[in-house]
Formats: structure tokens, sequence, C-alpha cells
């Protein structure tokens, strides 16, 4: 399955097949979570939290992907990628685009 964030293909004539989308909300247990909220006391990068969004969008992708796949499309054009904070330590990642036909 081709998947990209443009509009169109170079050299592909495409049918739209219509919106695909895959979402997921995932958390951290809350040994990661209580060990995480001390690294906002000297700073730096969320290691556990990036690790946890890496995860969502990669599963949020793959069901965008099964849907896309069982609608008969051969990629998906203009995909993109949102996140939102459900509650402290959990956060929902959505991938949504286009499906579509080669012609």
């Amino acid at each position: 399955m081709l998947i990209v964030t443009t509009d169109y293909i170079t050299g592909k004539d495409l049918e739209m097949l219509g919106l695909v989308k895959g979402s997921t909300i995932q958390t951290k247990n809350v040994g990661r979570d209580i060990s995480q909220s001390f690294k906002t006391l000297v700073g730096g990068e969320l290691k556990s939290y990036n690790e946890m969004m890496n995860d969502a969008r990669a599963l949020a992708t793959k069901r965008m992907v099964e849907e896309a796949e069982a609608m008969g499309a051969d990629a998906i054009v203009g995909v993109r990628y949102a996140s939102a904070a459900i509650m402290q330590g959990a956060a929902e990642a959505i991938a949504y685009g286009t499906a579509v036909k080669f012609i």
C-alpha cells in the first residue's frame, strides 16, 4: 500500500474511493508515568511518552491501511496525523487520508 501526504501520485490517474481512518488511545503504566513526571523537574525528552506516541501512530496507520485495503484501494493520499490528550498520561492518535484506486 502506497501512503503519501500529497493529494496526487506523480504519473498515476486516481479514482477516489473515500475517507479512511484509524485511531487508538494509548496510556503508560502508573510506574512509568510517575518516573516520567520526575523528568519535568530537570527537563529533557520524555522517551517513554515518545515511544508511546510512535507506537500509537503506527497502530493508527495500520488500522487506516486495513480500512483502505477492505475498500480495494491501491494507495492512500493526503495522509494526516492528529493527536489529542484524553486524560493524564493517555493520548489518542488518529491517521486519516483518502483511499484511491489506480486507473
